[in-house]
């Protein structure tokens, strides 16, 4: 049985007392961020936001086109636009960019020389675009389980991004899809950036 420690002949802490166990109402809106998700083919993109939203690994295709996902957290929503990471997709990738909010970006951290390079010109590319270079960017060295794999601190020095995203909102996280606690670690600083970049939208 459930009892109320509430002193008899005391209306108003009755008044409280019932009111904190029946009328708490429904729990506040969670806050919904628009992000989109870049990175060459084969870096994993869509297998991380699949497993993400607890989508079996056995229907998880390679994007060709684009594709949109609501990622759940506790604290948010994230609607992640993925878009297809080939060769003759990627010059189209500008054109998803308006409304977005934060950036995803996913390279293979175990990938060859080539495929690094062209991973780095991409990223830089983001990073300085007019429509994504005020927002928080996550940036995600995948395929950490794999022998071949680069140390963040490699990836880091390698892309120049210590110079390059100077006073820009930006992580870089290890990421596998053998460790989901650090994943979603990594997703929940993306979103704490967010945060604070509306608050400070909110004080202008």
């Amino acid at each position: 049985m459930l009892h109320l420690n509430c002193a008899s002949g005391h209306k108003s802490r009755m008044t409280t007392c019932f009111r904190a166990l029946c009328c708490k109402g429904p729990p506040p809106a969670r806050p919904e961020y628009d992000l989109v998700c870049i990175g060459l083919t084969g870096s994993g993109k869509s297998s991380l936001l699949s497993k993400l939203c607890s989508e079996s690994p056995e229907n998880v295709v390679s994007t060709t086109g684009f594709s949109i996902k609501a990622v759940p957290f506790q604290n948010a929503i994230l609607n992640v636009k993925e878009l297809g990471g080939a060769d003759n997709i990627r010059k189209y990738w500008s054109r998803y960019y308006q409304g977005s909010q934060g950036v995803i970006f996913v390279l293979d951290s175990a990938s060859s020389e080539d495929d690094l390079e062209t991973a780095r010109n991409e990223l830089h590319s983001a990073l300085q675009h007019p429509q994504l270079c005020t927002l928080p960017f996550l940036i995600l060295a995948n395929h950490q389980d794999k022998p071949a794999a680069r140390s963040v601190q490699e990836i880091k020095k390698y892309f120049e991004l210590e110079p390059l995203a100077r006073g820009k909102r930006w992580i870089l996280q290890p990421s596998s899809l053998d460790d989901m606690d650090a994943l979603k670690d990594s997703f929940s600083q993306l979103i704490s950036l967010l945060e604070e970049k509306d608050l400070e939208a909110m004080r202008m």
